[in-house]
């Protein structure tokens, strides 16, 4: 079974720690087995590219480097908060930012 994680593709979230550390953006995709998530516009790494069909010139490009799940935090509302699980009315489990007791999209 897949573990629960804090964070899903579509969040804003804040960097805690590490190089990136203040930085926000929005999650694009997550890699549940090595629990790293690539984030829009933070991490960036240079890669160096061979001419394709598609870059016919090649080079070197940025491009955004995983960060590790334990260093990020959501941000709710403009604030970054650790986030908790509740039932919602219908009993439903819903994510809920720990910081306001807000419901979290």
């Amino acid at each position: 079974m897949q573990q629960k994680l804090h964070i899903k593709v579509g969040d804003t979230v804040k960097v805690i720690s590490g190089e990136a550390k203040g930085q926000e953006g929005k999650i694009l995709s997550i890699d549940r087995k090595k629990l790293r998530a690539i984030v829009e516009g933070v991490n960036l790494v240079k890669k160096h590219a061979k001419p394709s069909a598609a870059d016919p010139q090649g080079g070197i490009v940025e491009k955004e480097a995983g960060l590790h799940i334990s260093n990020l935090m959501v941000v709710s509302k403009g604030v970054a908060s650790r986030t908790g699980r509740r039932e919602d009315a219908n009993g439903k489990l819903v994510r809920y930012s720990k910081k306001s007791g807000e419901e979290i999209k």
